[in-house]
């Protein structure tokens, strides 16, 4: 299943391996868009997140 992930608030202010979580997820900029697959690795990563995201499942 893939899942389509935007970055919807800012990672300035928060801690760094916050910030570097986006990062690693392909979130560069605001509002930018990545669509992965549904690992548990990336389930884990967009919990850590989760307040910074919306997640949509997507085909």
């Amino acid at each position: 299943m893939k899942l389509k992930i935007e970055l919807v608030k800012s990672p300035i202010g928060y801690k760094h391996d916050q910030r570097e979580t986006a990062k690693a997820l392909g979130l560069r900029k605001m509002h930018s868009v990545v669509v992965v697959e549904g690992t548990p690795q990336i389930r884990g990563m967009i919990r850590k997140i989760s307040h910074m995201l919306k997640v949509e499942e997507s085909e």
